[in-house]
């Protein structure tokens, strides 16, 4: 038996452009399903908005994410969470942290560290902290 731990976003209102983002940077397949087709929503304005959606690529990149309906409490609060994406391979990573970068503050510059030969850290254009290194082959 086995498991699989996935990062699950929740988001205000972005999880379809954030997806199609994520989906653009690591490739995959993206799958998205509405809070209207799932008979969730009486609000017309609340239908499209995503109840679920994933990316999923076949190095074993997978996040999920979902719009918190208007009526429900939603705070992205400070420092809630960050998703980790570690690789083998330094280009892999930088490649990554360069389509993540697109609209993003830094926090931690993509460089070496004393625990990864490449580690960075940012907050993308969705509010999402994103942590990025190389497993540390020592």
């Amino acid at each position: 038996m086995s498991i699989k731990s996935v990062a699950h976003i929740n988001l205000r209102g972005t999880a379809r452009q954030a997806l199609n983002f994520y989906h653009a940077v690591f490739g995959g397949r993206v799958t998205l399903a509405t809070h209207g087709q799932a008979g969730m929503t009486d609000d017309p304005a609340a239908a499209d908005l995503i109840i679920w959606g994933q990316v999923v690529a076949d190095n074993g990149f997978c996040v999920m994410a979902f719009d918190v309906p208007a009526a429900m409490p939603w705070d992205q609060g400070q420092n809630a969470y960050y998703v980790s994406v570690r690789g083998d391979s330094a280009e892999e990573i930088a490649g990554y942290w360069a389509g993540l970068a697109e609209g993003a503050t830094v926090i931690a510059p993509l460089a070496a560290s004393s625990w990864s030969p490449l580690y960075g850290m940012l907050k993308d254009q969705f509010g999402v902290v994103w942590v990025l290194d190389v497993a540390n082959q020592g």
